[in-house]
């Protein structure tokens, strides 16, 4: 069963349909940061908006698994950075309902779609055809975003929860860190064990 829907992923159909979906989000969630992009500095544009450039890799994956192709540092940058902020995105919006106690629709809609972002990273693991050094590029670019987020103050907006920035960041910091391991464990290391055993 789980062999038939792994090979499923990668049906023509499901890839355009997945792809399709992405681009979406990610045109969604570029408007989505709309008004911190134009307070933000020329310099940190590219790494503010950390979602919708997580699916923007994943887009690039998709595209490259359609015309037959790897684009390993993608897929390296995408599995990282999916698990990475779709995990963030979704704490961030639990929090804000344990802090206010409310939480828009927005913010439901937000979980959900993050929450899909993480698995499905994941889940087109099976096909990732990185490298070592892919990922060693994919994990620096994460966390020297972070110290960009947290040391020059262009992480994303989250109102009430500003005030625990340093927390968060902290939070933000391991969370990068455990989405490296994730990228590691399910392909370099699956796919050496693989071959231990043919």
């Amino acid at each position: 069963m789980l062999t038939w829907f792994i090979h499923l992923l990668k049906t023509p159909v499901m890839l355009w349909l997945v792809l399709i979906i992405n681009v979406l989000g990610t045109i969604y969630g570029y408007i989505w940061y709309g008004y911190q992009l134009a307070e933000t500095p020329a310099i940190f544009l590219i790494f503010v908006p950390d979602s919708p450039t997580a699916s923007l890799f994943f887009c690039f994956v998709l595209a490259g698994f359609i015309l037959k192709r790897n684009f390993k540092l993608f897929e390296a940058l995408a599995i990282i950075t999916l698990v990475k902020y779709g995990i963030w995105a979704v704490v961030m919006n639990i929090l804000t309902l344990m802090e206010t106690g409310y939480l828009p629709i927005e913010g439901y809609m937000l979980i959900v779609s993050h929450g899909a972002m993480a698995v499905q990273g994941v889940l087109y693991s099976p096909y990732y055809r990185f490298r070592l050094w892919h990922l060693v590029a994919a994990g620096i670019w994460t966390l020297h975003n972070d110290v960009i987020d947290y040391v020059f103050k262009m992480m994303p907006w989250y109102g009430s929860l500003m005030k625990y920035l340093p927390q968060i960041g902290y939070f933000t910091f391991w969370l990068s860190i455990f989405s490296i391991g994730v990228a590691y464990y399910f392909s370099l290391r699956k796919s050496r064990m693989k071959l231990s055993m043919d």
